[in-house]
């Protein structure tokens, strides 16, 4: 678990699994995954806070 953010560090299966499963197109889910990934690096936590999009 990540003690810096608020919400604690998912698992990297649900990662996948996000990705996998998403309906989203490729392109698009890879602007979002890059966002949120962005989203957790600015704010020095686990979790971007958008739960179920790919990257989170």
């Amino acid at each position: 678990m990540s003690q810096r953010g608020r919400h604690p560090r998912p698992s990297p299966v649900w990662y996948w699994r996000n990705w996998y499963y998403s309906t989203i197109e490729f392109m698009e889910r890879t602007r979002i995954a890059a966002g949120n990934h962005w989203l957790k690096l600015r704010r020095l936590e686990g979790c971007c806070g958008n739960y179920g999009q790919p990257g989170c």
